[in-house]
């Protein structure tokens, strides 16, 4: 009891908040098994039974000095790890499938709670890196032990519209040398085999548990239940079209009358460097323009013809430039196919109709419909499925129908010409969801130097408002 007596009154204090926020963060976890842990969060403040504070009493400077810096980085390291995994995430925004609504450059701190964080599946990896050291071929993460999907309750549930992160459903197999497109889609293009075999070119084949896959950034446009379709690039949900967000941009051929596109007409559009493509100068252009109905002027030569992603502001500005003397629309030309890829004739611009599982629905099921719902039934929800004579069997047992264990969402981006989406990949499980970006912390403009990189504009703007 004397021991007790000496302890300070500010210590009292620090041991019962630290003690109560503990059990409450193990009452939203589920997992009781961790209050085994808390008398060693008590002894740290009043007990002191274990000397957590030895390298305090070295007399070395040089010895003192490594372990006060290691000290503050293994406390670094746990306090990262856990607001990483439960709270909050940095997301830098690689490529153009969002633009006009979230940029190349754009830095986005991304809530977990808002939907609800997943208990880590693989709980033992190093904070802050997703599946390997950056430069390295090692793995970040160790696969055992293996926690089956749990979500904790959440402050909101997705809705339509909203942007979101999530881990990306084909990317549970990956070839390290060739991510994109993904292993699936390389064994179409060349032959399972030859994927295997060919590691110089495809590199290494591995495997990745679901909250370890690449993360992704999409808008959710179809929600669990909805029927979804595209015509003439219009989203329809349950037979109505769909609110179509200011930065929604399609490709067009944009001709001119032989004076070129300047800068500074491209900056006044916002078009990046990277996005002014020039048909003329690639290797078969001239075969497109013939083939897209365009004539070649008195020198027998094809005036500069664009291909620019325009949004509706953008696209009303360029036939208003002077030089700009036709805009027509992409065709479906350069599409590969769609998902399921079966002989459906749906394409990248005209798509569906297409249920959206939604958890606890039964559909009927046949061979036509199999394609679609088949990575669902066995990737993401670990049935055994076989085909016999036209019959279905699912874990050995002849079916017509399947009832989901999960939610579904359907992702797209707004950069519609531009993105890899559910159209070539399909469903985005709900144990795949990764968080809901709140805001963006930091815009650079890759294309600009020095200060004049910032998007200051964009800075602290809030995702939700980008509509």
């Amino acid at each position: 009891m004397q021991k007790f007596s000496n302890i300070q009154t500010k210590q009292w204090i620090k041991a019962a908040i630290s003690c109560i926020t503990y059990i409450l963060f193990i009452i939203w976890v589920g997992n009781y098994w961790w209050l085994l842990l808390l008398p060693f969060i008590a002894d740290i403040f009043i007990t002191k039974i274990i000397p957590w504070s030895f390298w305090k009493k070295i007399k070395n400077k040089t010895l003192y000095s490594i372990c006060s810096w290691l000290d503050a980085i293994i406390f670094a390291l746990i306090a990262v790890y856990f607001i990483n995994t439960y709270l909050f995430q940095n997301y830098r925004i690689p490529s153009s499938s969002l633009e006009k609504s979230l940029m190349v450059g754009d830095f986005l701190l991304v809530s977990k709670a808002s939907y609800g964080p997943r208990v880590p599946m693989t709980p033992l990896s190093f904070p802050l890196v997703q599946h390997t050291f950056p430069g390295t071929n090692l793995k970040s993460y160790i696969e055992k032990p293996h926690w089956e999907y749990k979500r904790l309750a959440g402050l909101d549930t997705i809705k339509a519209l909203d942007i979101v992160v999530f881990n990306f459903p084909t990317g549970d197999t990956v070839a390290t040398l060739q991510s994109n497109p993904d292993y699936y889609t390389l064994c179409e293009m060349f032959g399972r085999d030859n994927v295997l075999k060919h590691t110089e070119t495809f590199g290494k084949i591995v495997y990745r548990p679901v909250d370890r896959r690449e993360n992704y950034v999409k808008r959710c446009v179809g929600l669990p239940g909805d029927s979804l379709q595209i015509i003439d690039n219009h989203i329809f949900i349950n037979g109505k079209a769909q609110y179509e967000p200011k930065g929604l941009q399609f490709n067009y051929f944009v001709a001119t009358d032989g004076r070129k596109i300047s800068e500074e007409q491209f900056d006044k559009l916002g078009i990046s460097v990277d996005d002014r493509n020039v048909i003329n100068q690639w290797n078969n252009g001239d075969a497109i323009l013939e083939y897209l109905g365009y004539t070649r002027n008195s020198n027998g030569v094809f005036n500069p013809v664009y291909y620019l992603p325009l949004t509706k502001a953008a696209l009303s500005a360029t036939k208003k430039l002077p030089n700009v003397i036709d805009v027509k629309i992409e065709p479906n030309l350069f599409s590969h196919q769609v998902f399921p890829k079966t002989e459906k004739d749906w394409t990248r611009d005209n798509y569906g109709p297409i249920y959206i599982p939604r958890k606890g629905a039964t559909i009927s099921l046949n061979m036509d419909n199999l394609p679609i719902y088949q990575r669902a039934i066995v990737n993401y929800e670990n049935n055994e499925l076989q085909v016999k004579d036209s019959v279905i069997y699912i874990n050995g047992e002849k079916s017509n129908t399947y009832t989901f264990k999960m939610n579904y969402f359907w992702m797209m981006g707004d950069n519609r010409h531009n993105s890899e989406d559910s159209r070539f990949w399909g469903f985005v499980p709900e144990d795949h969801i990764v968080g809901k970006p709140i805001f963006i912390w930091l815009s650079l403009d890759k294309d600009k130097s020095f200060i004049n990189s910032i998007r200051w504009k964009r800075i602290f703007s809030l995702v939700e408002n980008i509509r």
